[in-house]
């Protein structure tokens, strides 16, 4: 069973600056929660038992955001407004923290957490990705597939021809169910892309893939690629891509943020 997931949040965010000199992009605002609110409750709803955030010493604001504040308790308290004291962002599970002292890439960041992560399969969501499905969480989907098949599964979305050369892309062989078994990965091809199949910001691995990242050169930018560990582990094991199910947000395009928003307000007013 996945009961564990890795949420790197330690990039400098420079997609959003300015903004994001002062304030992370995880903590932008979306609806009265921040971006970063979503996928942890994400996490538990696909039965995570157990976080672990890869921050910068400039992302304290996420570590107090989930911590506990007793002073503010104490005083909802004696104000008679215990109802506030309810929707304090507290998690149920235990979220642990690891700094990472350099932006050395994804894959180092990953790599980061392989003594939180043993010798058991795990999740790791991308907090820039806010993935809204009328049925099960996108993590959930991954899941299931990974109890079936005991096997890598990497969350896929269908994208315009145009936008491949922002992503990851896939190739494979289709088996049905929106699933495909994997025998490439490309990171961000400027031309002839394998297929339309975006990587998304959604995985579960095998624990294979952290002594992988260990062995890892630095490429592209001078980091540590999970493009590059990916590869390597299809020559080791079948890995699997899965069609997820649900509306994609990437917050970093400032277009798709307010379109987030937008789509959160939208089903507040509904609800009233």
């Amino acid at each position: 069973m996945v009961k564990k997931a890795i949420i790197p949040a330690a990039g400098y965010g420079t997609r959003g600056l300015p903004i994001t000199k002062v304030l992370p992009k995880e903590m932008f605002p979306v609806g009265l929660k921040p971006a970063i609110h979503y996928v942890v409750e994400e996490a538990i709803e696909s039965g995570i038992e157990q976080i672990l955030m890869i921050v910068s010493k400039k992302k304290n604001m996420i570590v107090d955001y989930f911590d506990e504040s007793l002073e503010l308790e104490t005083f909802l308290e004696r104000e008679n407004k215990h109802h506030l004291i309810d929707i304090l962002p507290v998690p149920s599970i235990p979220i642990h923290y690891i700094r990472q002292p350099y932006a050395k890439g994804l894959g180092d960041a990953i790599r980061l957490g392989k003594y939180f992560i043993g010798d058991e399969p795990f999740a790791v969501l991308l907090p820039d990705d806010i993935l809204l499905s009328n049925k099960e969480p996108a993590l959930k989907q991954l899941v299931n597939q990974y109890n079936k098949f005991k096997k890598s599964i990497i969350g896929i979305k269908e994208v315009e021809e145009s936008k491949l050369k922002h992503y990851g892309v896939i190739s494979g062989e289709a088996k049905g169910e929106e699933l495909f078994k994997l025998d490439d990965i490309v990171e961000k091809p400027s031309k002839n892309a394998p297929s339309n199949y975006a990587v998304i910001g959604r995985y579960v691995f095998s624990p294979a893939i952290l002594s992988l990242l260990d062995k890892q050169q630095p490429s592209v930018g001078e980091e540590l690629q999970l493009t590059d560990a990916i590869k390597d582990l299809l020559s080791q094991e079948e890995c699997f891509g899965k069609v997820v199910e649900g509306k994609r947000f990437d917050i970093g395009i400032y277009e798709e943020y307010l379109n987030l928003v937008n789509t959160i307000q939208q089903a507040k007013n509904k609800k009233k």
